[in-house]
């Protein structure tokens, strides 16, 4: 059984940063490519950012690009997001996603076959 467990959100100022991580178990790291989406209320979920199988290339949002870094650590089955520079705009519940390594769109969702159960992140000016 897959199973995506995201810790590490909180409650910031504007201008902190944040560190998510996302323990990965049940799949094996090689095979698939790791995302991260955000959802704020009333919104539909959008892209963050993405990471190849063995973190080589990655992936931005334009609202996020050199703010974010997202790395993964294959031996520890573990995706991170490191997050700087943190907006009030940036408040979302933030979601890690595995996705099959042979689906093409990384920004897309819907080509996404895991998913974790969120966590909330919330920056205060």
């Amino acid at each position: 059984q897959v199973q995506l467990v995201e810790s590490g959100g909180g409650s910031v100022q504007a201008g902190d940063s944040l560190r998510l991580s996302c323990a990965a178990s049940g799949l094996a790291s090689g095979n698939y490519t790791m995302g991260w989406f955000r959802q704020a209320p009333g919104k539909e979920r959008e892209f963050v950012a993405a990471s190849s199988v063995w973190g080589t290339t990655t992936y931005y949002a334009r609202s996020v690009k050199g703010r974010f870094t997202i790395s993964r650590d294959n031996n520890k089955n573990t995706l991170y997001l490191q997050m700087n520079s943190l907006k009030p705009e940036d408040t979302a519940v933030y979601y890690c996603a595995a996705r099959p390594y042979y689906k093409p769109y990384y920004y897309e969702p819907s080509h996404y076959d895991y998913w974790g159960q969120g966590t909330q992140v919330t920056v205060s000016t």
